[in-house]
C-alpha cells in the first residue's frame, strides 16, 4: 500500500511539473508577442511622425523630390512588412532615406530654424530612441523564450506542443551606424 502512494505522489508531482512548465513556456511566448506589440506601436508612430517631416522640409527644398519618393517608398514598404525579416529590411531601407531627408535640411537653414521642424525633430528623436528601447526589451524576451525551449526537460514539453523558436529583431549594423541624426 504505501508503494502505492508513493507511486501516486510521484504521479502528482510529475503532473504538476508538467503543467508549471506548459504555462511557463506560455507566458514567455506571451511576453515575446506583447513585445512585438511595443515595437509595432513605436513603429506606427514614427511611420505617422515621417509624412509631417516630409512635408515641412518640402516647404523650404521643393525641388528634391527624388529623396521625398524614396521616404514615401520606404516608409510604404515598412508598413506593410509582414515578417520580421521584411520589418528589418525595410527598416533598413527607411533608416537610410531618412538620413537623406535630414541631410537635405542641413541646407536650408530657414529651415533648421523653424519651431514645427524642430518640434518634428524632437519628437522623431524620441520615437527612435522608443524603439531601440522596444527594440532591446523584444529581443531580450525572445532570448529568454528560446533558451527556456533549449534547456533539458523543458525541450521535450516545447517540442510535444509545437513551441517555435524566434527571431531576433536586429538592424544591420551599417544603418545603425547611419541612423539618422536629427539634431542640427
Amino acid at each position: 500500500m504505501y508503494f502505492v502512494w508513493i507511486l501516486l505522489g510521484l504521479a502528482v508531482a510529475l503532473a504538476a511539473w508538467f503543467v508549471l512548465t506548459y504555462n511557463n513556456l506560455i507566458t514567455r511566448r506571451n511576453r515575446v508577442d506583447e513585445a512585438w506589440s511595443d515595437i509595432d506601436v513605436q513603429l506606427k508612430r514614427r511611420y505617422d511622425l515621417i509624412p509631417n517631416v516630409m512635408e515641412t522640409v518640402r516647404g523650404y527644398a521643393k525641388h528634391e523630390s527624388s529623396v521625398f519618393e524614396n521616404v514615401t517608398k520606404a516608409r510604404n514598404m515598412a508598413m506593410g512588412a509582414q515578417t520580421l525579416e521584411e520589418h528589418a529590411k525595410a527598416e533598413n531601407m527607411l533608416t537610410g532615406a531618412l538620413k537623406s531627408l535630414f541631410a537635405v535640411a542641413e541646407a536650408y537653414p530657414e529651415l533648421k530654424a523653424s519651431t514645427n521642424f524642430l518640434q518634428l525633430q524632437n519628437e522623431l528623436r524620441d520615437a527612435e530612441d522608443k524603439i531601440q528601447a522596444a527594440r532591446r526589451f523584444y529581443n531580450g524576451n525572445v532570448r529568454d523564450y528560446n533558451t527556456a525551449l533549449q534547456v533539458f526537460p523543458t525541450n521535450l514539453i516545447a517540442g510535444m506542443f509545437g513551441f517555435t523558436k524566434r527571431e531576433f529583431f536586429e538592424l544591420n549594423n551599417e544603418a545603425e551606424r547611419a541612423a539618422p541624426q536629427v539634431k542640427f
